[in-house]
């Protein structure tokens, strides 16, 4: 990353942990119904639970809307600067840098170290836990690899 993409990285890496966030929390939550946030521990078995549950759920989705609000100002912000050299592939490979860091630091806290879900509740433990992860690494990689191809090159725009 160089300074001229610095401020387009960093809007697109808080963009990528709050999408990201929100492709978990609407498929994996609401749309599958695999899990929320804290089924490991409270299963969804009264309704007090799973108000419980919609309580917590509703936390991390404000969690995710604070970081994707976060992402879209300094996206604004980069815009202002004529110092920023705008690139879609930098954009889209912070953001994916981000998605990955959301999914290794939701992933290891949530599902391994605290065990509140796993990704695949009814299972347990389970490969998926480890897919998850396998997921965040390869998107985390892959965005830095974009990321910093877009820092290396002497084009102007890409």
């Amino acid at each position: 990353m160089n300074s001229r993409t610095k401020p387009l990285t960093r809007a697109g890496i808080f963009l990528g942990v709050g999408l990201g966030g929100f492709v978990d929390g609407i498929l994996f939550h609401q749309i599958l119904q695999f899990h929320n946030m804290t089924t490991g521990r409270i299963p969804k078995d009264t309704i007090a639970r799973v108000e419980v549950n919609m309580f917590w759920d509703g936390i991390f989705h404000a969690f995710t809307w604070v970081m994707t609000f976060i992402g879209v100002v300094l996206l604004f912000r980069a815009g202002l600067s004529r110092q920023v050299r705008w690139s879609g592939k930098a954009l889209t490979g912070s953001m994916f840098l981000g998605w990955g860091l959301f999914n290794l630091v939701e992933g290891v806290i949530d599902h391994h170290i605290l065990h509140l879900h796993h990704v695949v509740e009814v299972l347990g433990p389970s490969i998926f836990d480890w897919l998850f992860l396998l997921a965040g690494g390869v998107f985390l990689l892959g965005g830095w690899w974009t990321v910093r191809s877009v820092a290396r090159s002497s084009y102007p725009r890409s």
